[in-house]
């Protein structure tokens, strides 16, 4: 029995589809064997998810949610996405994503991690990524466009351009600026809004806590990603029951916001650009993409990029300067490079137990 009249159903904007406020992120479910990725995505089905978020860069979560799919037999609402700025390769990776999940449409394709204004700027022009997926929509491969960024000022844009159905934003209580301007915003302008990241990133051990937070925001769906069923189970229990946050949570959450105030790296890239070409906020994210996706990644593409670049910090302290957040920068770059080096044994590249 649901103890709070907080509504527990949403319509994102525009596009009219109504969903359970508590969506599946699909980006764990690569970790573990495709059995155990199979058996979690039908239980959150049977459980009542009826909104699935996955990409084309979370290599084979869109593979084992489209078996999912075909064993449980049952309607969801599926969002994808993919980085592919021009049209022609976004077009290619919808032609992918609709083999590998299994339908002859996505209701929602999103263009992924639009991180700057010159990223939005490629996919909106002529040509871009955008006019692939008008495309897609209006042949039916697709019903709906969105779009994801971690950058709050590039939102701002996107929702006065009026160009995208729905917006997939970061907020939790450690990264609460959303809550300011670009959600009701949004909402205001009947764009759908999906919240990433309600965990910041694995940083928020307290499940209960972190998605009583997000989904206090009414208005949005909340996709947090989990690859058991146990872990689904512990989400599900906090959304079924009172969502309403009490004075004792309240006060946990202000004492984990002061532990982490001058730690959490926000992602407003405005420490950019570096001197020595470090993306900062990947190398100081490390251990939370790590925990979301495994320690594979520390040797292979833009995590490793990431690494060998912050090898290269000189301490100039310039990215300090910038940090709106005094964040002290160089200290966690060589903290989280320590880290790294645990995690691995570089004399003969295999991850450590």
């Amino acid at each position: 029995m649901l103890k709070t009249t907080m509504k527990r159903q949403v319509t994102l904007g525009k596009t009219g589809i109504k969903v359970s406020r508590l969506g599946f992120g699909g980006i764990p479910i690569q970790r573990v064997s495709e059995k155990e990725a199979v058996d979690t995505v039908i239980h959150a089905i049977g459980r009542g998810v009826d909104f699935i978020d996955t990409s084309r860069a979370y290599t084979t979560s869109e593979t084992r949610i489209g078996i999912a799919l075909r064993e449980t037999g049952k309607d969801v609402v599926l969002a994808t996405k993919s980085q592919q700025h021009s049209a022609n390769k976004m077009r290619r990776d919808i032609e992918i994503s609709l083999k590998e999940l299994q339908r002859e449409k996505i209701e929602l394709y999103q263009c992924h991690f639009i991180r700057d204004f010159d990223t939005y700027k490629k996919v909106t022009s002529k040509g871009g990524a955008l006019e692939g997926l008008l495309k897609a929509r209006d042949e039916g491969l697709i019903e709906h466009i969105g779009i994801t960024s971690h950058s709050l000022d590039v939102l701002n844009r996107v929702i006065d351009d009026g160009l995208f159905e729905t917006i997939m934003v970061c907020y939790s209580f450690l990264e609460t600026k959303a809550e300011e301007n670009v959600i009701p915003k949004a909402l205001a302008s009947d764009i759908g809004v999906i919240v990433m990241k309600a965990f910041s990133g694995g940083v928020i051990d307290n499940s209960r806590l972190a998605l009583k937070y997000a989904l206090a925001l009414e208005g949005t769906v909340v996709i947090p990603g989990v690859e058991t069923k146990e872990l689904f189970d512990e989400n599900w229990g906090v959304f079924v029951d009172d969502l309403a946050l009490d004075r004792k949570e309240r006060e946990e959450i202000k004492a984990i916001q002061g532990e982490f105030d001058k730690q959490f790296c926000r992602r407003c890239d405005y420490c950019q650009p570096c001197p020595e070409g470090i993306p900062i906020q990947h190398v100081i994210g490390i251990k939370s993409m790590v925990k979301r996706i495994g320690p594979g990644i520390l040797k292979e593409g833009w995590p490793k990029f990431a690494i060998e670049q912050a090898r290269g910090c000189t301490e100039c302290g310039e990215c300090m300067e910038r940090c709106p957040f005094e964040l002290p920068i160089p200290e966690l770059i060589k903290k989280n490079l320590q880290w790294v080096d645990e995690q691995i044994d570089w004399a003969t590249g295999l991850i450590r137990p």
